[in-house]
């Protein structure tokens, strides 16, 4: 008898939740508003996403003043006008008017912290949980995802949404599930796993397992902009909706930067790296390559300077880019390398338009916002031989090498030395080319392919 009651009780609970979400999504529907709900929930990471981000908002803005933009946002210090003012100081965007601001409080459930293990699928479930948060909050007539959470789009057409995203890399590849077969150890797998034959097999399953659930959610975009030939093939073979994805590389900066002469103010060679300091960034070895450059060159040469500038998003960043300048210490070139964090963007540039060269070093890399920059800039690109820079950036223009590609300490430090070295006549013709070759990933570009994929959407609905 007792356990009818409790099974009825049971019955009535989950009926009772049931009917309550039915309900919210139901009125939710009702009261969709005309407006792009840019799902973004951390407005100050001051990376590439976020240069999308607000060029998207202007894009829009531009196209259709009257559409209301709004931005999903777990970062309670964010206002429309701080918002605003963000995007010009940072990243030189200017937005027509301040976009709507809805706070977001359950983002601790797409942070990687609150996942030790089985991180990728807890954290794209939470961001779930935090999606239904914001359509509850306020449901728009299109939901965009700038952030890459494929995992919320079936929950944004179940509200009644038309769902378009950015995307700037799958959140699994190919690429990494091959690393795990061949017991490869990185920042994504661990090496205690790498070095476990039987927690290979079990990471191989769960990656299998997760990449079918990535390409079924994936699916229910309605239209899907990626940003690189390398994150359009993945996007392609996982979600299967190749009619309705189109290449659009991203906004780079490349007229502002453009500007800077070529010529360099100082006799001392600036190797610069700009990325988030974060652990896929590999700035670990950007280090160690610098080091090893130093020591193969001779007393009488000029030793080189190596900036690091980034930004952190949380404790653990402070932590790794303190880990980098004890290690700087540790290599014996403290006095060789500078450390600059959440900089402004007209500082940023100043600082671009003294290097000489610009480093990067993250493995399949999407694109390589930053290796533009420095083309542009008139910095040589110093860039991983993978992915993005090797696929779309660092390419020959008019027969003319743009820069070099790398993927060890050695191949690193034998490229600094070789730009470092290079007659100055060399090293201008090779960042002229360099530049030329970083028009075709202007701004202006940016926002001729971003209208011209989005127009047919915006169309289609107003009819």
């Amino acid at each position: 008898m007792a356990g009818e009651v409790l099974l009825w009780a049971l019955i009535i609970a989950l009926v009772a939740i049931i009917r309550r979400i039915s309900l919210g999504i139901l009125n939710s529907r009702r009261n969709r508003k005309r407006a792009v709900g840019f799902f973004h929930p951390y407005t100050n990471d001051g990376g590439g996403g976020e240069r999308v981000l607000w060029c998207a908002v202007k894009a829009i803005q531009d196209e259709n003043p009257s559409l209301e933009c709004v931005v999903f946002t777990g970062d309670h210090d964010a206002s429309p006008e701080s918002l605003m003012a963000r995007a010009v100081d940072r990243f030189g965007v200017k937005l027509l008017f301040p976009p709507k601001v809805v706070h977001l409080c359950k983002r601790k459930w797409i942070e990687e912290t609150t996942y030790p293990r089985f991180t990728m699928i807890g954290q794209s479930f939470g961001s779930i949980y935090l999606s239904w948060e914001a359509l509850c909050k306020f449901t728009p007539l299109y939901y965009f995802d700038t952030s890459g959470y494929a995992f919320t789009y079936p929950l944004a057409r179940l509200f009644g949404c038309i769902v378009v995203c950015y995307t700037h890399y799958p959140t699994i590849s190919l690429d990494m599930l091959s690393r795990v077969r061949g017991r490869s150890s990185m920042y994504n797998n661990d090496a205690l796993i790498a070095k476990s034959s039987w927690l290979s097999q079990c990471k191989v399953i769960y990656y299998v397992l997760f990449s079918w659930m990535y390409g079924f959610v994936g699916s229910f975009t309605q239209l899907a902009m990626v940003n690189s030939s390398w994150t359009q093939s993945h996007i392609e073979k996982l979600w299967r909706i190749p009619d309705h994805i189109k290449r659009v590389y991203p906004p780079c900066d490349t007229s502002v930067l453009q500007a800077l002469p070529l010529e360099r103010p100082t006799r001392t060679p600036i190797i610069i790296s700009v990325a988030q300091f974060r652990p896929e960034k590999a700035h670990l070895l950007q280090l160690e390559a610098f080091s090893a450059a130093i020591k193969k060159l001779d007393s009488s040469s000029v030793r080189p300077k190596l900036q690091f500038v980034g930004s952190c998003r949380n404790k653990s960043d402070e932590e790794r880019l303190q880990s980098l300048k004890n290690k700087a210490i540790e290599l014996k070139v403290d006095e060789d390398v500078e450390f600059y964090k959440n900089l402004m963007y007209r500082d940023l540039v100043g600082l671009l338009g003294g290097a000489v060269a610009g480093i990067h070093s993250m493995t399949d890399e999407h694109f390589g916002i930053s290796v533009v920059e420095y083309m542009a800039a008139g910095a040589i690109p110093i860039a991983h031989n993978s992915a993005g820079p090797k696929m779309d950036i660092v390419l020959e223009e008019d027969e003319q090498q743009t820069g070099f590609l790398a993927t060890n300490v050695n191949e690193y430090a034998d490229a600094i030395l070789q730009v470092v070295r290079m007659p100055e006549t060399e090293r201008l013709k090779m960042a002229a080319a360099a530049r030329r070759r970083a028009e075709r990933f202007s701004e202006k570009k940016f926002y001729e392919d971003f209208k011209a994929a989005i127009q047919p959407i915006l169309g289609s609905s107003s009819r």
